[in-house]
């Protein structure tokens, strides 16, 4: 800096000097003296915008000889700034421990909860699978799992819903089940453009007699793999339940089948109806005619996708069921596995809640998260997993 702008000029006085003079009189409008507590309060009104307390004013002097320095004012502690509100408490995470898992086998990790939803024709839909508490608090694997797929596009189009439980299977039933969906599901992708030609001309003659092949397969596959593992047939099994929803609007039939225990309901005019008891059932074929020497089985067995060396199975023990359910607008039609099915056939108040919940006068479908909290009511000795597929009629 030169020495003009240092000493300033007539015009503009040494400002810079002025600023820093301890002895240059206060520029500011109060009168108060410029502690460290006015500088604070100060700041604080400019950065927080609230009033602060106002300073206590000092007596003014009277006008006489310049004093010597002033006494050092005792610190005093600044106001302290306004407490936080008391933060909440963390969500309690649900109970239960991890299963443990390999390194080497990752793909064998199963999800405590999957959810699915969609809007599909005129119906809407709501899935989910849900580990069961005991699973939980052993560590175990759920041993249920869901699929929902779509398969073509249009009126051609058709909606799976398989649910498969595998908890008799011992701690091979999360495999098994995820087999029997992968089975069923590719089967019925490969035969889809036929089967939903068959549901909309209503063609139950040629609907139950294919999906009862396409089941016993799959129920093939599993006693193949089970011999594979060295286990008994009914080591290596689930309960299967399957439900077909055509895309074509104008096309009210919904197609179940599967063989096992679990359940199908209708809620219709407030209540709940068993529609699995009016089923038909039949008992699987027996010997090699199924698959192995019958030319026109072995034809049938490549048509869907399965191999005619596949081993033939013996006959099962549960019958095949299959029903072609035409619903009407305001329906709700549930189809779960057998975690879900015992508590609603046993326990009236869970059922009427359901009911209550999902067909009140004017109520919506829920939401994903709503339906499935609804799922999970507390029933004593339920513990099971829970696995279901709901479709609202529109």
């Amino acid at each position: 800096m030169s020495g003009q702008e240092a000493q300033g000029d007539g015009e503009h006085p040494d400002w810079w000097a002025q600023l820093y003079d301890p002895h240059a009189a206060d520029t500011g409008r109060t009168r108060a003296r410029d502690t460290l507590d006015e500088r604070y309060r100060s700041a604080s009104r400019t950065l927080t915008d609230t009033p602060a307390p106002a300073a206590e004013s000092a007596p003014e002097s009277a006008p006489g000889p310049a004093a010597g320095p002033a006494p050092a004012e005792a610190p005093t502690t600044p106001p302290p700034s306004p407490s936080p509100p008391p933060s909440r408490p963390p969500a309690e995470a649900p109970a239960g421990v991890l299963p443990a898992a390999e390194p080497a086998s990752l793909g064998e990790v199963v999800p405590d909860t999957v959810v699915e939803g969609t809007r599909y024709g005129c119906a809407v839909l709501r899935a989910a699978s849900v580990r069961g508490e005991r699973a939980r608090q052993a560590g175990e694997l759920r041993t249920d799992a869901l699929l929902v797929v779509r398969f073509g596009a249009g009126q051609d189009g058709l909606l799976l819903c398989v649910v498969a439980a595998g908890a008799r299977s011992g701690p091979d039933g999360h495999r098994a089940a995820r087999e029997a969906c992968h089975s069923i599901g590719a089967a019925v992708g490969r035969s889809s453009a036929r089967l939903a030609e068959d549901i909309r001309r209503d063609r139950r003659s040629a609907l139950q007699p294919g999906l009862h092949r396409l089941t016993d397969r799959t129920f093939g596959r599993l006693r193949a793999q089970a011999a594979a593992l060295g286990l008994e047939p009914e080591q290596y099994t689930v309960d299967l339940r399957c439900l077909l929803l055509p895309a074509d609007p104008r096309c009210r039939t919904r197609v179940f089948f599967g063989s096992g225990a679990g359940g199908l309901l209708r809620l219709r005019d407030g209540g709940w109806q068993d529609v699995e008891l009016s089923a038909t059932t039949s008992p699987a074929p027996v010997g090699d005619a199924v698959i192995g020497r019958d030319p026109a089985a072995g034809a049938a067995a490549v048509r869907d996708g399965f191999t005619p060396a596949e081993p033939s199975e013996p006959a099962r023990t549960e019958p095949f069921r299959f029903r072609c359910h035409v619903a009407e607008p305001g329906d709700v039609l549930l189809l779960c596995g057998p975690g879900l099915a015992e508590p609603l056939r046993a326990e009236p108040p869970f059922a009427d809640r359901l009911a209550a919940d999902w067909a009140a006068p004017g109520a919506q479908p829920p939401g994903l998260a709503a339906y499935l909290t609804a799922l999970q009511g507390g029933v004593d000795g339920c513990e099971g997993d829970r696995t279901a597929v709901t479709v609202w009629e529109g």
